[in-house]
Order: C-alpha cells, then sequence, then structure tokens
C-alpha cells in the first residue's frame, strides 16, 4: 500500500517480483541472498513521503525541523544498540503549540513526538519501552538544538488500536 501513481503515459514496464510479499518475507530473503544486516533490517519510510509525519501544514521550514529532531532520535537510538531492535523508531512533528522557557524567556513552539515500535510482520505492533537515559538525552538535545520545538512527548499506543504511522 501507500505506491503507484506513475504516469500513464510512460514508456515503460514496472517489474515488482516481490509486490506480493510482506516486509518480513522481503527481509527473510535478503538474509537468504546475504545482504547487509544494514541494508536488509533497515527501518521502513513511508511511501507517501516524509509528509505524513509533519501533521497539519507541510512546510521546507516544519520539513527541515522534524528532520533534524528525527536525526537527534536515531542518533541516539543507534548510540544505544537499540536502533536495529525496533520495527520503526521516528519523530512526527505535531500540529501544537506548547509555552515553554528558554533562557531567561517564555516560548511559544511545536511538539515532537517520538515513536518507536517492535513487530515482527508490521500488521501489529507494540510500544518499546526505549530505556529513560536515551528518552532523556533525545528530547535534552532536540529542545536544546531543534529551533522551534520546546516540548517531546512520547507515543506509547500499540498497533491496533494505532497505526505505526499517524497519517
Amino acid at each position: 500500500h501507500n505506491v503507484g501513481g506513475l504516469p500513464e503515459d510512460m514508456k515503460l514496464k514496472v517489474l515488482e517480483p516481490l509486490r506480493d510479499l510482506f516486509k518480513d518475507e522481503v527481509r527473510a530473503i535478503g538474509r537468504l541472498l546475504s545482504v547487509p544486516p544494514e541494508i536488509v533490517d533497515r527501518q521502513p519510510f513511508p511511501g507517501p513521503g516524509l509528509a505524513v509525519r509533519c501533521l497539519a501544514e507541510v512546510t521546507k521550514e516544519r520539513l527541515d525541523t522534524l528532520r533534524e529532531a528525527d536525526e537527534i532520535f536515531r542518533e541516539e537510538f543507534s548510540k544505544s544498540d537499540i536502533y536495529f531492535s525496533v520495527w520503526q523508531a521516528f519523530c512526527v512533528l505535531l500540529p501544537v503549540r506548547t509555552v515553554g522557557v528558554m533562557g531567561d524567556s517564555r516560548t511559544y513552539s511545536e511538539v515532537v513526538a517520538l515513536r518507536a515500535v517492535e513487530s515482527a510482520d508490521g500488521m501489529t505492533a507494540d510500544w518499546v519501552r526505549v530505556p529513560y537515559d536515551v528518552l532523556d538525552r533525545t528530547a535534552r538535545r532536540i529542545c536544546n538544538t531543534v529551533k522551534g520545538i520546546n516540548r517531546v512527548v512520547l507515543d506509547v499506543t500499540s498497533k491496533p488500536p494505532s497505526t505505526i504511522e499517524f497519517e
């Protein structure tokens, strides 16, 4: 799902030999073919693109903010050796502003949600119990270095009732 939309007038034939397989089945084939773990076990990225993780208005500035926060979250995950043990870990930029304090000034900035799930096949998923030290470092770094963010929250919802992605 979340794919398609090629122009009908393109003069090419689309070959999709793995089209009917689920992610876990494709990964199993990759392992049989000795594809390196950093490729075969990489985390899925949403078919429609990063915009589905940038809720409400999608602008270059908001996408840049999201990318910067997401990079920090991924860095902290990889430092703790839990990155490859989860199905997906990413940030979502929420359409919410909250009051905060930076130095001696009040701020009115956006909120980033951290989402990390474990799953065997993506059909169901449970939220990952991320170690507190990883959450602490991630939240501090995001709030202290990503302009326009003053709050970080953690999504602790499983699939179902929610989906892995917010959109």
